[in-house]
């Protein structure tokens, strides 16, 4: 090796040795990351339960024997004075709101007049369903005293549910086996247990509607949800779900179409909750829940489709039928067809800008277009409101009208005696003109199924931060979690030919510059090289001063 090489070795060392150790300086001295003071507040905000103030039990109006639940809300009314009022402007008490859209204007929505495609409708199936309404005594809507104050049920919500349950096909009724004086001493904050009677027992069962809604949260761990979990902060459903005047914030998106009085993530952690400012950037059209609801349905499964078309099936000896699964969980009913479900899954995606429309009892359908969607969540990537959201979508069948092109609203429960009723019957055509004629809709005595569809976003399951979703799972090419919405460019998940055409050659350009730096640099020393090769080189005798 020349002089020259030798030096240039050495160089490139000295560079290297340099820059390592600049860069292990840095990391030594720079600092660790702040703790997230903003969670750190919110953590020690929920840390404690807040005692109740009153003990129900030392009062004298309520030590007492009733006959009727009647009497027991009369005795509330009597100190909250007014208290029932709020309650009877609420959606929980009418089952409806006045809400606006654009293609419908000013109108009611609610369980009243919209649909599902789980046990179809509220309507004509009152007795059984009333089972989640705060009033007791409702045989139907038409017959129900919607201004009647003593119609109110303060026990559904304040009462311990230990000791107060509603009556099955009783109108809203307690169970006979209530002790209405044990019940009422007990009333106080609404706990989990309180909602999550109506709330996670919906549709039939645990976990039937919601997916992201069960018993397994009464006793959650972080894993299950890091907000209820009872070995973190142990918050209730009120602590998000607050109330004003027994308004209840946070709208079911199911049966609500205004964006108003909804509950974000961005009301306690704020539009900027992580210490990455690349992450914050994603909350402008990223949900939190996208992230960090990483799956669903964690523990119980939940139902993915209902088929209504398969019901009515009997036994040999002509007597219903259930057939389960092998994992317990029904997979047929004569009384209401054939399901499939689903634990520990991922949610699909679509955009959601806070607004929805519904499908309302008499509304005709396209039976060419698809499957009917019951509720149609609005969003678009265009749409500067709209952010990706979670969501569960429940797929099946339901009846039809095929003349009218309506859904049909069927007589399905037998609670009160109703001989034409599909669940005492299995007569389709029976149930349908008995439940058309009941809501006072046409029905031409032509039926058949047709595919329907509904959303339910996913808000609870909240996973701990470490097991919130990565780049990788997004921004992929292959099984991105965002495949379905193929409306926008993600990078790392699509391509377009001009941004590869402009990438692509940039990359060359740069090689081709690297190449041509390096051939220059090459040349230019192999030139010096070889003209320090051809210097002349005489020897010098000193003691003859002359050259050799």
């Amino acid at each position: 090796m020349d002089v020259q090489s030798h030096k240039s070795t050495l160089a490139i060392i000295l560079i290297l040795s340099v820059g390592i150790a600049g860069i292990a300086l840095y990391q030594m001295s720079y600092p660790p990351d702040e703790p997230n003071l903003a969670l750190e507040e919110l953590r020690l905000e929920y840390a404690t339960t807040d005692e109740p103030v009153v003990d129900h039990s030392q009062f004298e109006i309520l030590n007492r024997d009733f006959t009727t639940p009647v009497e027991v809300t009369l005795a509330c009314i009597s100190c909250h004075n007014t208290r029932h009022l709020e309650v009877m402007e609420s959606a929980h008490w009418n089952w409806d709101r006045i809400g606006f859209t654009e293609d419908r204007g000013i109108t009611a929505i609610g369980k009243k007049n919209v649909m599902n495609n789980y046990c179809i409708g509220v309507a004509t199936n009152e007795l059984t369903c009333a089972g989640c309404h705060v009033g007791f005594g409702m045989p139907d809507f038409q017959d129900f005293d919607f201004s009647n104050p003593e119609n109110v049920d303060c026990l559904s919500c304040h009462a311990s549910s230990e000791f107060y349950e509603k009556g099955k096909g009783l109108g809203g009724a307690p169970a006979t086996t209530v002790d209405l004086r044990e019940a009422a001493i007990t009333v106080g904050r609404p706990s989990i247990n309180n909602c999550g009677t109506c709330h996670f027992l919906g549709g039939g069962g645990n976990n039937v509607k919601h997916g992201d809604l069960e018993v397994a949260l009464y006793h959650a761990d972080r894993q299950m949800d890091v907000h209820m979990a009872q070995d973190g902060i142990q918050m209730t459903c009120v602590d998000c779900h607050t109330a004003e005047n027994h308004e209840i914030a946070g709208k079911l998106y199911s049966v609500s179409a205004n964006n108003v009085n909804r509950l974000h993530c961005e009301d306690c952690h704020t539009s900027t909750p992580h210490m990455s400012e690349m992450l914050n950037t994603h909350t402008a059209r990223v949900a939190c829940q996208t992230c960090h609801i990483p799956t669903y349905a964690k523990e119980n499964p939940t139902k993915l489709s209902w088929r209504w078309s398969d019901a009515g099936m009997l036994d040999e000896e002509g007597r219903p039928m259930t057939v389960n699964d092998s994992l317990g969980m029904q997979r047929y009913m004569s009384t209401k067809g054939s399901f499939t479900w689903g634990s520990n899954l991922e949610p699909e995606y679509v955009w959601f800008n806070g607004t929805a429309d519904h499908y309302y009892l008499g509304d005709q359908i396209d039976t060419l277009a698809g499957p009917i969607k019951i509720n149609t969540l609005h969003g678009s990537y265009h749409d500067p409101s709209s952010k990706i959201i979670p969501v569960k979508i429940h797929r099946g069948d339901q009846i039809f009208d095929s003349e009218y092109l309506t859904i049909i609203q069927p007589r399905l429960s037998a609670a009160g005696g109703a001989d034409s009723a599909f669940w005492k019957e299995f007569d389709w055509g029976r149930a349908a003109e008995s439940g058309m004629r009941r809501i006072g809709l046409p029905y031409s005595g032509r039926y058949g199924f047709i595919e329907t569809e509904m959303y339910w976003p996913i808000n609870h399951m909240v996973s701990p931060a470490d097991q919130a979703l990565q780049c990788v799972d997004c921004h992929t090419p292959n099984e991105s979690r965002l495949a379905g919405l193929d409306d926008f460019y993600l990078p790392g998940r699509d391509r377009n030919d001009t941004l590869d055409t402009m990438g692509w050659s940039l990359i060359l350009i740069s090689l081709f510059g690297v190449i041509l730096h390096a051939s220059i640099r090459t040349f230019t020393y192999m030139r010096r090289s070889s003209s320090l090769d051809m210097t002349p080189y005489e020897e010098f005798d000193h003691d003859k001063g002359e050259s050799l």
